[in-house]
Formats: C-alpha cells, structure tokens, sequence
C-alpha cells in the first residue's frame, strides 16, 4: 500500500562551508529551524516526517493531514467564503459533496502558507523565518496522468475540452477552458483568412474590418465566459494571502501608488534598451547585410541571430529581476494584485521582442527603405572610406534595390509556423534530452542505466526498508528533480499569438489558419509537459485569468490602428497587378526623400489610425452590450449564481434567533427618548373598533 503523502516539503540541511567553526554553526542553524519545522506541523496536526533529499545536503519533509484535521480546514475555510461572500461556498449545515484530490491539496498548501494572522502557519519559502525552506509541491499521480494523456491523445476531445474534463485536470482548468475556448474562437477567422487568401486582394480593408471585429467578439465574450466558468466548483474566486486585521497592516494607498509611479523611469529605461538593440539588430540584417561583398559574406547574414540570441534573452533576464523587485517594493496586499502588476511589467517588454520586428518591416523599411539603406550606406562610407569600397556595394542604386517586398509575408511565416514549430519541440523534446545530460553526468547513463564506470554514493534507505518504500521515496525525489511549472509562459505564448492574429495577420491571412492548428496540438503538448515534464502545478482557486484579460483588451485596440494602417500603406493599387501582390500605396509615393514620405504617407496612416481608434471604442461598447444581454442575462449560470446567494442568506437568516431577548440596558440605549410605562397606559386596553363596526352595521 503506498504511503499517503499530501505535499512535500524540500529543505536545504547542509552547506559547503570554509572551515569547520562554520560547519559546526550551519548544522547548529539547520537543527534548530529543521526541529522548529516538525514541530509546527506536529502541532498543527498534520503528520510531518523527514528524509533524504534529491541531492547531497537536501532534506525532503513528507506531510500528510489526517481526516480530522482536513475537515476542521474545510469547515474553516467555508467560514472564511460565507464571510467574504464568495458564492460557491455553503456554510455549515448544507450538504457537501467529497472533496478531491486537487481540493485537498489546496486546502492542505493554503494552511501551510497562509499568514499567520490569517489562521495560517506562515511556512513560505524564501521568507526571512524560514530561510532554509526551498520549495513546497504536490506529487504527480502516474496512474492518472496515463490516463489523461490517452484520453486527450487518442480519444474524444478535439478542440473543445468539455466541463467533464475539466473535472477531472482542476489543476490549471482554467488555462485549459481559456485555451479550448480560444481555438474554437479561431475558427471563424480561419475561414475568413482562407477566403480572402484565395479569392481576394492583398491587405483587404473587409477583412480588417472583419478581423477587428472579431477580435473585439472574442474578448468581450471571453470576459462572460469566465464569468460563467467562475460559478462552477473547480473555477471558484480567490481570497486574498493577506487577510491581516486592517490596524496591524497599514499601509496607504497613495504609497502603494507612488511606488508604482517611481518605478515606471525604470521600465522605460529597459524599454529603451531593448528596443534600441532589437532596432539595431534589424538595421544590420535588414540593411547592412544587403550590400556586404566582404569575407565570410555566406556566413554574414548569421549575425543578427547570433547578437539576438547572446544579448536579448540577458536584457530580458535582467529585467525580469528588476520587475520582481520593483513588484516586491510596490506592497501588493494580495497575491492577485502582485501577480497582476508582475505580469504586466513582465509582458510589456515580451511584447516589444515579439511584435517590434514586423512593426519597424511594415512602418520602417518598407516606407523608408530605400531611404535608410542609402542612409546607411553613406554612414559606412564616410566612417572608413577606403575599407567599405573593398567591403561594402558601394553603388547606393544598386543597394537600394535589394529591399525585399515580401519581408513582411516571410517574418509572419517564421513567427506563426517556424517560431511555434520550435517552441513544441522545446518544450516537448528537449526536457528528455536535458535529463539524458544529466542522467549521464550523474553515471546513470542513457535512460537511467549506470555507468559502473562511476561510483555511486550509497545512501542508507537505499539499501535497508521495503522496496516499495524505497521505490515511492525515488520517485518524490523525481518529482523534486523537476522544474516548477510556469502558467505565466503559457498564457504568454497564447497571448502572444492571439496578437499576431489580431494586430498582423492582414499580412499574411493564413496565420489564423497556422495558429488553429498549432492550438490543436498544444492542448495535448501542455497536458503532456505538466505531466511529464514538471512539477505537479499546485490547484489554485481563480476566476478571472487577470492581467492577460486587459492585455488582450489592449492588442485588440491596437489591432485597429495597426490594421486600418497597413491597409492604407499596402492595399493594391488599381492599376497595380494583382498576382503579383506588390502594388501599394508605399509603391505610388515613389521613391521621395524622407520629409516628403513622412507627408505622403505616415500622416494620413496616422489619422486613419486614430479614427479608427474611435470606431473601436464604439463597437466594443456595443459589443460588449449586446454579449451581455444575449448571453449573460437569463442564462443558466446567473439564475444558479442567484440560487446560491439566496440559499446562503436564507440559512444564515434560519440561524438567527428571533426570539433572542436584548438586556435592559441594550433596550433602554435603542429606544433612547420613548417613556418606558407609556405601553402600560390604560388608553391601550381600551378598543372601540368592533363596536364602531356593529353600530355602522345597524345603522345600514
């Protein structure tokens, strides 16, 4: 029978110190927190129990809760919802139905975790009282991760994710009802993608049209969605981490506010960095390589990919600590604020990477083209004259020649087919690769074959205690050996790719296509990395996928702009020809200095982009209207919301004593200025209403 194990807890024992005064402080410092640890959970309830860990100087706490112990949280936590007045929960006296697995290890993680003040034991890792706890997870149950992956690999589903199944995955349910609802939203433009890809013009202004309306549908939809989603048991909403009385943690608005504000110089210092590298990165490929006839030259047009892979990624690390900082100084009273505020810093700059490379093609080199690569070619030459004739075209017509019209067509083909093609490898392939590394490097050869070449370090529950034991502690140290599961890079990539489809895909009408077929497939790539490849996300109560809502407000607000300005610089003229899919407005301007461009054609793009800004503002509000009353209103899930709230009241309303006497004084204070005897007065025994009533019956 395997031993009942609700989370494990890692713990860092033992250091590599400088001499042995230090080793003997360490093992004393790590005595006294490890027995402070066993002895918080032992007095709490929960059974806790120690062993060895992953790796050397590693200690993994096993914990369980018992079924007393687990009811008591239970019944507390529908205190906490009755209080805060979250719906889906019943207070004491209603049925309930038997908790899950995915609930049990949320209730058990939020106990651990809460603050103290919120009845909680305050065992976070990281924090200043526990220094040495490194990380709380949930083990991953094979039999069931078997079964899912069959059932979404090989039977039923496929690109909808039903309500049953969800049922049972709970653990990022909401991720995967976002991601099903979204490829089946990418249906439509599709369809229309296909349409105005065969029978149509290039940079067609109805399928702009089309497409913003869209986008505003899917949003304002998603936004009710959620809200429906939210009533069922596995989408409940979220208390607060920080639910401490308001007098012990004060702390004001407006400070919370002015941190925001100061850190915003800081953003925008990374936000120029980076788009001054990314910017130069372009000018070199797009340019620089063009006309260089030096050495290497086969080799030359590697370099931007090089500088892009060696810089970027560190910029962004870089600022990824600045934004937890920044993030952690701001005092977010609750996890869903500071998540909220994380991401959306955290995005900000993933957005520039993803969406500057097509912004500067369409508005940059295409318009300007011709222009910058003379601009270029001039700077080269005065910087060293006699090392660019050798190196460099220095026939500025024949240069300008080399600009490529169809730059767009082809980076929207890397970003929405190459770009996703890579990251399913990356994320599905490589992990097995990264382990084999490891497995190696540890003497355990390919797929866990030693090498007896290496010696191995034999730890005691190695070789003593029951096999099935030992087999169930190797396997929590698998489970400890793997990566923490990222939710934030997920909605990222889908986030990501919905603004391809709403802000660029009137470059090249088959990325909606691309993209619903991607999503098929990354439906059962997710399961499978959650499954197989990470660590077991811990269940956490949501209702809203929060920040990346707005974001997708934001893009599609930025799709109509976008879309209405590409229309404008790269519709087909009329007398342009129409295979040939180069005639545009951009073509019409000719080839006029920079000045001259700039009024012929990026003025008139930028009014049309603003009108368009309005038209948007418009629509959603009608949109938003019209999703509301079609499907909100009436709907099934409100009347059940309704039904909730009113049986809650109800038994709360049950529960109050009407007969319950106030005490003198109590009574006295409330009817303050009414005369005590006045309801013993003789005036009320007497009462002449029946006798009035008779006289008025004799008298007809």
């Amino acid at each position: 029978m395997t031993t009942p194990v609700d989370l494990v807890l890692t713990f860092k024992g033992t250091s590599r110190p400088l001499s042995k005064q230090q080793a003997s402080e360490d093992v004393h410092s790590a005595e006294e927190e490890y027995t402070r640890l066993i002895n918080t959970f032992t007095n709490a309830g929960l059974k806790a129990t120690g062993r060895r860990g992953e790796k050397q100087g590693q200690l993994m706490v096993l914990i369980w809760t018992p079924p007393r112990r687990l009811a008591q949280l239970f019944e507390t936590q529908r205190h906490a919802d009755f209080l805060l007045g979250l719906p889906s929960s019943l207070p004491v006296g209603l049925a309930v139905s038997p908790l899950s697995h995915a609930d049990r290890l949320r209730l058990v993680h939020d106990y651990i975790t809460s603050l103290k003040a919120d009845g909680g034991l305050g065992i976070i890792p990281g924090i200043s009282q526990w220094p040495r706890v490194e990380s709380i997870l949930a083990l991953q149950d094979p039999d069931f991760n078997h079964s899912w992956i069959t059932t979404w690999t090989r039977r039923r589903i496929g690109f909808n994710v039903g309500f049953s199944e969800l049922n049972k995955i709970r653990d990022e349910s909401l991720y995967f009802a976002f991601l099903s609802s979204y490829t089946q939203a990418l249906f439509f433009p599709s369809a229309v993608g296909l349409m105005f890809w065969f029978f149509s013009s290039p940079y067609s202004p109805w399928y702009s049209v089309i497409l913003t309306i869209w986008s505003v549908w899917w949003v304002e939809w998603w936004r009710i969605r959620e809200k429906e989603l939210s009533r069922r048991p596995q989408f409940q909403g979220e208390r607060g981490k920080s639910g401490e009385d308001n007098s012990a943690q004060a702390f004001p608005w407006w400070k919370r506010e002015l941190r925001i504000v100061a850190s915003l110089p800081i953003i925008l210092f990374f936000v120029v960095i980076l788009a001054a590298l990314l910017t130069a990165i372009f000018i070199v490929e797009a340019f620089v390589t063009q006309f260089y006839q030096g050495p290497l030259q086969e080799y030359i047009s590697l370099a931007p990919s090089i500088l892009f892979a060696a810089l970027v990624p560190r910029v962004l690390a870089l600022y990824q600590t600045f934004a937890r900082r920044l993030t952690d100084w701001e005092n977010h009273d609750h996890q869903s604020s500071f998540d909220a505020s994380l991401t959306m810093k955290t995005f900000a700059l993933s957005a520039i990477v993803a969406y500057l490379g097509l912004a500067l093609s369409a508005f940059v080199y295409v318009p300007f083209g011709s222009t910058v690569m003379g601009a270029v070619q001039n700077y080269i030459v005065q910087v060293d004259r006699e090392s660019a004739m050798s190196l460099f075209d220095s026939d500025i017509h024949k240069a300008q020649t080399k600009i490529d019209p169809s730059r767009l067509q082809n980076q929207m083909f890397a970003y929405t087919v190459t770009n996703q093609v890579v990251d399913t490898l990356r994320e599905i392939v490589l992990p097995y690769v990264m382990r084999g590394v490891v497995e190696v490097k540890n003497g355990k050869g390919i797929g866990g074959l030693r090498d007896n070449k290496k010696k191995k370090v034999v730890f005691d529950d190695d070789k003593t205690g029951p096999v099935e034991e030992r087999k169930f502690l190797d396997e929590i140290r698998r489970n400890i050996a793997l990566p923490d599961y990222s939710l934030f890079g997920d909605y990222a990539e889908m986030i990501t790719q919905f603004g391809y489809v709403a802000l660029w895909s009137n470059i090249w009408p088959l990325a909606p296509v691309m993209a619903l077929l991607n999503n098929w497939l990354e439906l059962r790539s997710d399961a499978f990395k959650i499954a197989t490849h990470n660590r077991r996300p811990l269940p956490v109560r949501v209702d809203t996928i929060g920040p990346w809502l707005d974001s997708m407000g934001f893009i599609s607000w930025f799709g109509a702009l976008t879309n209405s300005a590409l229309v404008y610089l790269f519709r087909p003229q009329d007398n342009g020809p129409f295979t040939a899919r180069l005639g545009t407005t951009a073509d019409a301007a000719g080839q006029p200095g920079l000045s001259t461009t700039w009024h012929v054609l990026m003025v008139p793009a930028l009014l049309i982009a603003l009108s368009s800004s309005h038209a948007y503002l418009l629509a959603r509000s009608i949109m938003r209207h019209i999703i509301h009353r079609a499907v909100w209103k009436s709907s099934d899930e409100e009347r059940l919301l309704q039904k909730a709230q009113n049986e809650v009241k109800s038994f709360y309303l049950n529960t109050v004593r009407a007969d319950e006497e106030m005490s003198e004084l109590a009574v006295a204070q409330l009817t303050q200025g009414s005369p005590a005897t006045a309801g013993e007065s003789a005036f009320w025994d007497q009462d002449d209403g029946l006798e009035e009533l008779r006289q008025a019956s004799k008298t007809a």
